[in-house]
């Protein structure tokens, strides 16, 4: 009996390492069957999705056929579109105030009304009507643009916050605000009106607050003017006093006492002190200088970095391609008559 017992035992544990196999088959045989099943009905939606169009093949092509025949007519109709663009630099603010205002020009034309158009750009009515549109973008800015504008930013907040900012997040968060330079692009279907609009253009950048900004900063040059004139008159001053010391110590030697080197002590610290004023009116005249310089470089609302041409280029878009909009427009609707159509089967059928 004792013998049966290991033997009893050992049958048990091979039936249950075969039901366990078992167990383990039918589950896999399970995963399978439902990735199977998986893409058997994403096969099946294909089909079916596919099956009215192979039904309708011909009258699909015809459509689409006809439809391309109508875009190209209607894309013959239409007027050519002319594009010319202008980099300008605001100073003093003076961007704010032209983004303001081409966004107001858009709504002058979105709502046809060519007499403010005319008023404003000094063009006849005829010419305002051919206006189609005003945008403006950022002006072109290379890496290191973007690395001055980003130390610059990091400057202006906290140094705690500072560290949490990284130049890819300050790029990809920039304001049309951010840059210096901007580009205005004006769209028209009159290809050589682009430089009659450039002086109505010119007169949108004064505005209140550029002009108090800008009389603001006159105000600073020219205390920081008279400041750095009167430094240099008292220096000048000084120079004369020490040249006047320096002759009278070259007529009279009393007091002085001679090294072996046959220099005396007053002799050295006049010529010092005397190099250290040159020195100092040098500096103050260079400041000067650069004072001058920041008036005449910013002594506008704006400058012209590239100007309107002459005779705008030909525009060209996907959106204005209708050869091709249209076969696509009828193709998206073909596709959304066939889904209502079999849907409508399918509830009617389930209701059935």
């Amino acid at each position: 009996m004792s013998n049966n017992l290991p033997e009893q035992n050992k049958n048990n544990e091979e039936v249950d390492i075969l039901i366990l196999f078992d167990y383990f088959g039918k589950s896999i045989n399970r995963v399978i069957n439902f990735f199977l099943n998986i893409l058997k009905g994403i096969f099946s939606f294909f089909i079916y999705a596919l099956k009215p169009f192979v039904r309708n093949f011909k009258l699909i092509v015809l459509i689409m056929l006809v439809s391309a025949i109508l875009g190209f007519i209607y894309q013959r109709t239409q007027d050519d579109v002319y594009t010319s663009q202008m980099l300008v630099q605001p100073y003093f603010d003076s961007k704010y105030q032209l983004v303001t205002n081409i966004k107001y020009y858009n709504a002058l034309i979105n709502e046809r009304d060519y007499g403010q158009l005319t008023d404003i750009f000094n063009i006849d009515e005829d010419e305002a009507k051919k206006i189609i549109s005003f945008d403006i973008n950022s002006g072109p800015e290379n890496e290191n643009d973007k690395i001055i504008q980003y130390d610059q930013f990091l400057k202006s907040i906290d140094s705690t916050r500072a560290q949490n900012i990284s130049f890819e997040e300050f790029v990809e968060n920039r304001s049309i605000f951010s840059g210096d330079v901007f580009e205005i692009e004006v769209f028209s279907h009159k290809k050589d009106i682009f430089r009659s609009l450039e002086e109505g253009l010119n007169n949108t950048f004064t505005n209140t607050y550029s002009v108090k900004k800008r009389e603001k900063r006159d105000s600073l040059i020219a205390i920081e003017r008279h400041r750095i004139t009167s430094s240099i008159k008292q220096v000048d001053s000084l120079q004369k006093v020490y040249i006047n010391l320096m002759g009278d110590e070259a007529n009279s030697k009393q007091g002085a006492y001679t090294t072996k080197d046959g220099m005396t002590f007053i002799q050295e610290r006049t010529k010092t002190r005397e190099y250290d004023l040159l020195k100092e009116s040098m500096e103050l005249k260079k400041a000067l200088s650069e004072l001058d310089a920041q008036k005449v470089e910013e002594d506008v609302y704006f400058d012209t970095l590239s100007s309107f041409q002459d005779t705008g280029a030909k525009y060209t878009s996907i959106w204005n391609m209708y050869i091709l909009i249209f076969p696509l427009a009828a193709f998206v609707l073909l596709c959304a008559a066939f889904l209502i159509r079999n849907l409508i089967k399918f509830i009617s059928n389930y209701e059935a």
